[in-house]
C-alpha cells in the first residue's frame, strides 16, 4: 500500500515537472526551490522524515539538510546527510538546480564524489529532479575526471516510473530498514573502487613528512634525529588540526592560505599556533613544552606546498566530513616509519626496527573496535553488572588501552561514551522538560540536543585513558581525541564559551595519555644500565602515572573498569638481552619463545577493578600454543574468561598473516560455582558486520581437561567422554617416535638462503631431498638434491633423522592431516616433520636423539610397524582428534604429533596390525601408480581403489579403539 501510494506522489511530480520543463530548467530558477518543490517531495514520498515532523532533537534527525556556504569555489558539506535514527550515515545527497547539466557536467560530480570519499561513504547521489546520478565513492576523485567517472547509475525523471521498482527497493525508508540499501552498495558489480580514503591520506601524510624532514635537515644543521621527528610530526598535527578547524566551521575558512602569501611562511605559521593556543589549550600548540619549533627555519616553498595540498581543488579531502576514525587509520600506518639522519646530515625515511619485524602496522578495524567497546564499557554502563548506571556513576569509570597507538580504541570508547551521555540527557529531558541534571549547575545539553563543550570535555577527563612507548602516537592520539572533542563546534559555539566561561575550548591531555612502557615499572632502575638504553625502554610506573585511577576513593575501586585494545604482537626473542631477562623474571606466565602480548594480559590483570573488563584482540594462537600454556592455566583457574570471539575463518588485518581472537576475562564472579565462556565464531567480515554468529558456551573448566588447557572455540564439552575413553587405552606418539623438524638450511652467519644448498641434478654427495609442498597422503615426490654441510645451516638436525625409515608430515594443513612414509633416506627442511622410531635411533649422538632413548621403553617400540603407524596417523579419527583437541586449523607442530593417541598393542590386537599393514601397502603402490598413469578412466579407477582402501583402514582403525556406533557416527558427522 505504502508503495503505491509512494508511485503516485512521485508520478505527480514527474507529470508536473514535464508540464512545465521550460520553466524550471531556466536559471533564475534557483536550488532553493527545486528542493522545496521537487526534490524534499521526492524524498518524503520514499518514508524519509525530510522536515523533522516526529520532532527529534537536531541530532537524532533522519535527514540533515546543511547550509551551503561556498568558500574557495568549493561547498563545505554535502546538502543532505541521510542517516539511519541513532546516526548511522547512510549516503550523501548533493542538489542542483534542472539548469544543471548533471550527466555531463564535471564539477558537481567531483564534488559529490570527494564527499562521500572523505567520509568512508559507499555511494552518494546528485539530483536536480531532473536527473538522478549514483556514485561509487570508493575511488579517489580528482578534479580533471569526467562526470561518467564512478558514475554507477543514471536517471532521467521519465525514467523514474519505469524503475520505481529499483528506487522504492534501494532508497525507500521502509526497505533500508529491511537490510536492502547494505545489500545494494556491497553487491553492485559496476563498483571496482580500491583507493580508500586512509590509505591516500596516508600517502600525503608521508609525502609532507618527507618534504619537511629533508628541508628541516639541510637547513637546521644542529638537529638531531629525536628533534626532527618532534618538530616534523608536530608541525603536521597542527596543521590539520587547524585545516580541520576552518572546514568545520570553528576557524574562518582559508586562513592557513594566508600564511602563504607574504613574508616568511613559517614564521607566520607560528604566530597562527601561538594564537591557536591561547583559544583551544590542547597541548598541541604548547609551546612551554616546545622547545624546537620557534628555533628552526623551514623554506617558504615547503609551507606553500603543504597547505596548498590541503585546499580545494588540488586537496582530494572534504574534512568537514572526514571523520577522527579515518584520520586516525592513517596515522597508524604513519607512526610505524620514522625518520633518520644518514652520516653526511640527509635526512631518510625508515621504517622503525620494531615494525619491521612485527612484519608491518595493523590498524584495528572500526567493526572490531565497536564490539569491544560495545561489550565492555557498554555491559557496564547498561548494568550488565547490575542495575544500570547514571551520569555521575560513569564519570567514575576509567578505560584504557595500554597500548594505544593512534587512539582506535579509545576514540571508540570515547565516542560510545558521548552518545550514552546525549542519549540519556535527550530522553531525561523529554520526560522533565529540563535541560539542568540534578546536582549539576551547568548545561549539559545545547537547544539542539547536542553535548555542550563543557560535558564533553569533562567526559573525555574522567574516563579515558591511555598509554603507548612511541611519544609521537601518543600525540596522535591527544590529537585524535580532540578532533573528537571538537565535533560539532563552531566559530559561535567556541566564542561563547571563551566569552561566557573564560574557558578555552579544548581540555589538555597530558595527564590522560602518556608515553612510557607498560609494561616495564621503575624496578627496572634496580638493574644497571646506560642512559640510553633507559631512554630506549621508557620505564613506566601506572601507579605514578594515574595516582586518580588508582586511589579507591577517587575511583570505582581502584584501578581501570576496562582495559581494551590490541597490544603488540612483538616476539621476547626481538627485545634486548636486558628487557628479555626483566619479563621473564617480572612476568610469571612468560615462557619459552613468548609474545609480549602474554605480558600484557598478565599485567593488566592486576589494574582491572571488581567488575573490570580486560577485552584484548590478540592471535588465534594463545588458544594452543605452548607459549601461552602457563597463562591460559592462570586464566581458567583464577579468572572469568568470559568470552571468545574465533575470527580465524578469516583475516582481520587484510595485510597480515596472522588469524585472531578477542578474548574478553573478568574476575571470578565470587559466588558463582561454575561459569560458562561464550564462544561466538564468525566465517568472514561481512557475518561480524551483519552479527551473523555461531555461538555456544562451554564450561570454562573443561578448558583445564584439554591438552596444555587449551582454550577450544569448538563444541568439544560433548566430546570430553569420547576423547577420555581413547586415552584409556592409548599412548602418545612420543613414547614411540622421535618427533623433529627437518633441517632449517639457512646459513649461520651468512645472508644465504636454503636455495643455495639444493640442485635439479644430482651431484656427488648430494642427498635427496623434499619440501613439505611433496608430502601428500600416503606419497610424496623429490624436490632436489640436497647439498648437506651441517657446519654451515642454522639448524642442520643429524644424519639419523633422516636416513632412517620415518613417516613425515607437512606443518600446514590444507584440508586435513597428510602423513607419508620414506624408506628411502630422503632428507628435508624444516618444512616437514619427521616420526622416527626411537629404538632406531641407538647409534645417534644427537642430544634430542639421546634423551629419547634414555626415557623410553624400547621393548614397546619396536611392536609398532612404521605402516601401521600410518594408517592410524592417515586415519578419520586421529585427523578428528587434531581438529577438535590440538588444531589451530593452519599449523600442525611435533607438540601436537607427540599428543597423538597410538593405541597401546597386545597380542590380541596382531591380526588388526597385520590387517592395515596390508591396506597402507596397497595404498602406497596406488599412489605411485597414480603418478604414472596419464588417462582419465586410468586415474579415476585407481582413485576409487585408494577411497576404497582408505574406507577400509578407518573401519579398522575404529574397531581397534573399540569405538561404538554412535561414536563413530560423532566422529564421521563433524
Amino acid at each position: 500500500m505504502q508503495k503505491q501510494i509512494a508511485f503516485e506522489k512521485i508520478k505527480s511530480l514527474v507529470q508536473r515537472f514535464d508540464e512545465q520543463k521550460e520553466f524550471y530548467k531556466k536559471a533564475d530558477y534557483n536550488e532553493t526551490q527545486t528542493r522545496r518543490d521537487f526534490i524534499d517531495p521526492f524524498w518524503k514520498a520514499l518514508g524519509w522524515d525530510i522536515d523533522n515532523e516526529n520532532g527529534y532533537a537536531e541530532s537524532y534527525r533522519e535527514v540533515i539538510h546543511e547550509d551551503r556556504v561556498k568558500v574557495g569555489g568549493a561547498t563545505k558539506a554535502p546538502d543532505y546527510s541521510f542517516r539511519l535514527v541513532g546516526g548511522k550515515r547512510l549516503f550523501f545527497l548533493e542538489a542542483k538546480k534542472p539548469s544543471v547539466f548533471i550527466k555531463d557536467d564535471i564539477q558537481p560530480a567531483y564534488q559529490v564524489r570527494r564527499y562521500g570519499w572523505s567520509a568512508k561513504m559507499p555511494i552518494s547521489v546528485i539530483t536536480d529532479f531532473e536527473e538522478f546520478a549514483i556514485y561509487d565513492c570508493s575511488n579517489k576523485p580528482k578534479p580533471t575526471d569526467k562526470a561518467s567517472n564512478g558514475r554507477i547509475k543514471y536517471l532521467q525523471y521519465s525514467d523514474y516510473l519505469n524503475d520505481f521498482n529499483f528506487i522504492w527497493e534501494t532508497f525507500s525508508k521502509e526497505y533500508v530498514l529491511k537490510g536492502s540499501f547494505d545489500k545494494y552498495i556491497t553487491s553492485d558489480k559496476n563498483k571496482k573502487g580500491t583507493t580508500t580514503v586512509d590509505n591516500e591520506f596516508l600517502l600525503s601524510l608521508d609525502k609532507w613528512r618527507v618534504e619537511l624532514a629533508i628541508n628541516i635537515a639541510l637547513r637546521n644543521k644542529d638537529i638531531n634525529e629525536e628533534e626532527l621527528n618532534f618538530v616534523v610530526q608536530h608541525t603536521i598535527d597542527r596543521l590539520i588540526f587547524l585545516r580541520i578547524a576552518e572546514d568545520r566551521s570553528a576557524e574562518p575558512y582559508g586562513e592557513l592560505q594566508t600564511d602563504i602569501k607574504t613574508g616568511t611562511y613559517y614564521q607566520n605559521l607560528l604566530f597562527r599556533f601561538h594564537q591557536a593556543d591561547q583559544k583551544y589549550n590542547s597541548g598541541l600548540f604548547d609551546f612551554k613544552k616546545d622547545k624546537i619549533s620557534e628555533k628552526i627555519t623551514i623554506d617558504n616553498k615547503v609551507i606553500k606546498n603543504i597547505i596548498s595540498e590541503l585546499y580545494y581543488p588540488i586537496c582530494p579531502y572534504e574534512f568537514s566530513v572526514l571523520s577522527v576514525e579515518i584520520l586516525g587509520s592513517a596515522y597508524e600506518q604513519f607512526l610505524g616509519k620514522q625518520i633518520t639522519l644518514s652520516k653526511t646530515g640527509k635526512a631518510v625515511i625508515e621504517e622503525k626496527p620494531e615494525v619491521r619485524k612485527a612484519g608491518g602496522v595493523y590498524y584495528t578495524p572500526q567493526y572490531i573496535v565497536d564490539y569491544i567497546v560495545k561489550n565492555t564499557v557498554g555491559k557496564l554502563v547498561d548494568g550488565s553488572a547490575g542495575s544500570p548506571l547514571t551520569p555521575k556513576e560513569v564519570s567514575k569509570l576509567k578505560i584504557c588501552d595500554p597500548a594505544c597507538g593512534s587512539g582506535s580504541f579509545l576514540i571508540g570508547a570515547y565516542q560510545f561514551l558521548l552518545n550514552w551521555h546525549k542519549d540519556y540527557y535527550n530522553k531525561l529531558r523529554i520526560k522533565n522538560d529540563e535541560l539542568r541534571i540534578k546536582g549539576r549547575k551547568d548545561d549539559v545539553l545545547t537547544p539542539t540536543g547536542e553535548l555542550t563543550t563543557a560535558e564533553k570535555k569533562r567526559i573525555l577527563l574522567n574516563n579515558i585513558y591511555g598509554v603507548d612507548l612511541d611519544s609521537n602516537a601518543v600525540e596522535v592520539t591527544k590529537l585524535s581525541l580532540l578532533l573528537k572533542c571538537m565535533e560539532g563546534e563552531t566559530k559561535e559555539t567556541i566564542e561563547a564559551q571563551t566569552k561566557l566561561f573564560h574557558d578555552r575550548i579544548l581540555p589538555t591531555l597530558d595527564n590522560n595519555i602518556k608515553s612510557g612502557n607498560s609494561l616495564i615499572d621503575l624496578d627496572y632502575y634496580d638493574n644497571e644500565l646506560n642512559f640510553g638504553e633507559e631512554r630506549k625502554v621508557k620505564p613506566f610506573s601506572w601507579q605514578k602515572a594515574f595516582p586518580e585511577v588508582f586511589n579507591p576513593s577517587t575511583g570505582s575501586g581502584g584501578g581501570f573498569d576496562c582495559v581494551i585494545g590490541n597490544p603488540p604482537y612483538v616476539s621476547i626473542e626481538n627485545l634486548s638481552e636486558e628487557s628479555k631477562a626483566y619479563f621473564f623474571k617480572k612476568y610469571k606466565t612468560c615462557k619459552g619463545r613468548t609474545d609480549i602480548y602474554v605480558a600484557f594480559i598478565e599485567k593488566n590483570l592486576e589494574y582491572i577493578t571488581k567488575n573490570g573488563f580486560i577485552s584484548f584482540i590478540i592471535p588465534y594462537a594463545f588458544t594452543n600454543q605452548n607459549y601461552g600454556t602457563l597463562l591460559r592455566q592462570k586464566l581458567i583457574d583464577d579468572y572469568f574468561i568470559k568470552e571468545i570471539v574465533d575470527t580465524s575463518k578469516y583475516f582481520v588485518f587484510s595485510s597480515a598473516v596472522v588469524k585472531n581472537i578477542i578474548l574478553t576475562i573478568q574476575h571470578k564472579p565470587s559466588k558463582a560455582k561454575s561459569l560458562n565462556t561464550r564462544i561466538i565464531k564468525v566465517n568472514s567480515e561481512a557475518d561480524f558486520i551483519a552479527e551473523k554468529f555461531d555461538v555456544f558456551e562451554t564450561e570454562q573448566q573443561i578448558f583445564r581437561t584439554l591438552e596444555d588447557s587449551r582454550l577450544e572455540t569448538k563444541p568439544v564439552g560433548s566430546l570430553i567422554s569420547l576423547k577420555e575413553k581413547i586415552w584409556e587405552s592409548s599412548i602418545p606418539l612420543s613414547n614411540i617416535c622421535l618427533i623433529a623438524y627437518g633441517a632449517r638450511l639457512n646459513h649461520k652467519t651468512k645472508n644465504i638462503g636454503k636455495e643455495h644448498y639444493i640442485s635439479d641434478k644430482k651431484e656427488k654427495g648430494f642427498k635427496p631431498f623434499l619440501e613439505g609442498k611433496n608430502i601428500e597422503r600416503y606419497s610424496f615426490s623429490q624436490y632436489g638434491w640436497l647439498n648437506y654441510t651441517p657446519n654451515e645451516h642454522y639448524n642442520s638436525m643429524f644424519p639419523e633423522l633422516f636416513e632412517n625409515e620415518k613417516i613425515m608430515f607437512i606443518n600446514v594443513v590444507k584440508d586435513r592431516l597428510r602423513f607419508a612414509y620414506d624408506n628411502k633416506g630422503f632428507y628435508n627442511s624444516h618444512t616437514i616433520i619427521n616420526c622416527v622410531r626411537i629404538d632406531k635411533l641407538i647409534k645417534a649422538e644427537h642430544i634430542s636423539a639421546r634423551k629419547a632413548i634414555k626415557e623410553t621403553d624400547l621393548k614397546l617400540c619396536t611392536k609398532y610397524d612404521y605402516k601401521f603407524l600410518l594408517g592410524i596417523l592417515n586415519s578419520n579419527l586421529i585427523n578428528w582428534y587434531f581438529r577438535n583437541f590440538l588444531s589451530e586449523d593452519l599449523h600442525f607442530y611435533p607438540n601436537d604429533a607427540k599428543n597423538l593417541p597410538i593405541k597401546l598393542l597386545d597380542k590380541n590386537n596382531d591380526k588388526q596390525q597385520t590387517e592395515i599393514i596390508k591396506l597402507v601397502e596397497q595404498l602406497l603402490q596406488l599412489n605411485q601408480d597414480k603418478q604414472n598413469v596419464t588417462l582419465p578412466n586410468q586415474i579415476e579407477m585407481i582413485e576409487n581403489r585408494i577411497e576404497h582402501a582408505e574406507d577400509k583402514i578407518n573401519q579398522m582403525v575404529y574397531e581397534l579403539y573399540e569405538l561404538t556406533t554412535d561414536e563413530i557416527k560423532l566422529i564421521e558427522n563433524q
